[in-house]
C-alpha cells in the first residue's frame, strides 16, 4: 500500500474518508496542532523516559479521533484530567512556592516541556475555535490542565537538576 494517494495534492483532505475538507479549516487545525502537541511531547520522552508521557501522548491520540469524528481507538473522560491533577499536585508539594513570573528556560528537558505548554496552549485555541464548547468541555478541561502539567513539569525538572528559575520581577519589566 502507498502511502501517498495525490487526492490532497489541491489543499482539501478527508477526515472521514468521504468528505472533502479545505486543510486550513478550523477542524484541520485543531487536529493538526494536537499532532504536533504529540509529536513534541514525543521529543521530551526521548530525553525523560516515562511511561506517563507515553500515556500523554495515547490521549492525545485518541483527542485527534473525537475532533475527527472517527472511531475512537480508546475511552477519554475526566479521569484522564484527575491524573492529571494528580501529578500536578505531586510536584507543586515538591517544588518551592511560585511568588513571580519565570522565564521557559533551564535544562534541556525543561525547555523542552515549557515548548510543548506553549503547543499546548496553541492546541486549546484551536479547539475553541471548533466552537461547541459543550461538545469538547471534556477536552478543553484535559487540554488547560496539561499545559500547567507541562508548566509544572518543567519546573520540577529543573528543580531535580539542580537548575534555578529565572524569576521575572516587576522592575525589570520596566526597564525593557
Amino acid at each position: 500500500m502507498k502511502i501517498y494517494t495525490k487526492k490532497g495534492d489541491r489543499g482539501d483532505t478527508s477526515i472521514d474518508g468521504i468528505n472533502r475538507i479545505s486543510k486550513n479549516s478550523n477542524l484541520i487545525e485543531a487536529i493538526g496542532s494536537v499532532d504536533e502537541l504529540n509529536s513534541f511531547i514525543g521529543l521530551l520522552n526521548y530525553k525523560l523516559k516515562s511511561s506517563f508521557l507515553v500515556n500523554l501522548q495515547e490521549n492525545l491520540f485518541v483527542i485527534g479521533s473525537i475532533l475527527a469524528e472517527s472511531k475512537s481507538v480508546g475511552q477519554f473522560n475526566e479521569t484522564n484530567t484527575e491524573k492529571l491533577e494528580k501529578k500536578i499536585d505531586y510536584m507543586d508539594k515538591m517544588l518551592p512556592p511560585l511568588k513571580n513570573f519565570i522565564l521557559p528556560a533551564g535544562s534541556i528537558s525543561s525547555i523542552y516541556a515549557n515548548i510543548a505548554r506553549a503547543i499546548c496552549r496553541r492546541c486549546e485555541r484551536r479547539i475553541v475555535a471548533l466552537g461547541d464548547l459543550d461538545k469538547y468541555k471534556n477536552i478543553l478541561e484535559y487540554m488547560n490542565r496539561l499545559s500547567d502539567y507541562l508548566f509544572m513539569l518543567s519546573r520540577y525538572i529543573n528543580f531535580k537538576e539542580g537548575v534555578e528559575d529565572i524569576k521575572i520581577y516587576p522592575s525589570q519589566l520596566q526597564n525593557c
